[in-house]
């Protein structure tokens, strides 16, 4: 019997986004463990699920998890940045009611020391696909000072990237992500409840998964797909990537793309996709912050594509 994973971050309002699914296809871009998957089908007893990920161990859990819904079911291996395109070739667009990405780690990839997500994994890896050429050893132990203060910079928005970079460089090679964190431990912001080393580890998963860049490809795959009607509900964990959902909406939602300094309008005024349905970020509860405290960083944007 499997051991079921604790409840997935935002699961009600999840399902309240998703409650008008019966009879569409929702697709999860991020499966994990089927946590919002499971719930979405057992809400909707007549929808549909397309499931993607790239993590094979997640993927020959959630087949197992998911079997008991049938053929109401397809699960594919991949990145969820291309494998949409490959679905909207297979796919009528207007039977897709939503689509719903958790970006970032999940929470059973981070407990799993072996991965090489955790402060106190004995290895160095961080990769969500264990077949992906890049692991964070490559990163910490082949990338030049200036690399490494890019990503220290941009993925971790530390003050004090250089010193933080000059400091790996130095000190290399490191064979553990515990290795690693209790070196750079002093050189790390102190006084917040998350580990010293939070955000660089986070900056080198980023870059070893590419997740911003498979973010923007997700979203211009949404964009390009023009759904006529169809709810996009996008939860991050990062400022960095909220940052880019709520732009891409925001643009999304624009009628008149026109250039600032254009006296009158000369696009046609008809650019508009939908509507923005969260003008701020829906965030956990306390309850669920109380017995999920991950879910603290969590925030979920919803935009509805084909509102005219």
């Amino acid at each position: 019997m499997q051991d079921i994973p604790h409840i997935p971050v935002l699961y009600r309002e999840v399902l309240s986004a998703f409650e008008d699914s019966n009879d569409k296809i929702v697709i999860d871009c991020t499966m994990g463990y089927a946590g919002h998957s499971s719930m979405i089908l057992e809400a909707n007893p007549h929808a549909k699920l397309i499931a993607i990920d790239q993590d094979q161990t997640a993927i020959d859990f959630s087949t197992k998890r998911l079997e008991k819904f049938g053929d109401r079911v397809r699960i594919i291996k991949g990145r969820f940045s291309s494998v949409i395109k490959e679905i909207l070739q297979e796919v009528d667009s207007k039977d897709i009611m939503g689509i719903l990405a958790d970006i970032g780690v999940s929470s059973l990839q981070l407990d799993k020391k072996e991965r090489g997500f955790s402060f106190e994994s004995d290895n160095l890896d961080m990769r969500m696909d264990a077949d992906a050429p890049l692991s964070a050893t490559n990163v910490i132990n082949e990338y030049s000072t200036q690399e490494l203060e890019r990503i220290f910079l941009e993925y971790g928005e530390l003050r004090n990237y250089k010193k933080i970079a000059a400091h790996i460089v130095k000190n290399r090679p490191f064979s553990s992500a515990k290795e690693l964190s209790d070196s750079i431990k002093p050189l790390m912001p102190t006084g917040k409840k998350i580990h010293p080393a939070t955000l660089l580890m986070q900056a080198v998963r980023i870059e070893v998964n590419n997740e911003l860049g498979e973010l923007q490809s997700l979203l211009k795959s949404i964009e390009e797909a023009k759904f006529p009607h169809a709810k996009i509900a996008i939860i991050s964990f990062h400022s960095l990537e909220d940052r880019i959902v709520k732009q891409e909406y925001g643009k999304w939602s624009k009628s008149c793309i026109c250039p600032p300094e254009a006296m009158r309008c000369i696009c046609g005024n008809n650019h508009s996709l939908g509507k923005v349905i969260t003008k701020k970020p829906i965030m956990a509860q306390a309850d669920e912050l109380k017995t999920n405290p991950r879910s603290r960083s969590a925030k979920m944007r919803i935009f509805e594509m084909g509102l005219k």
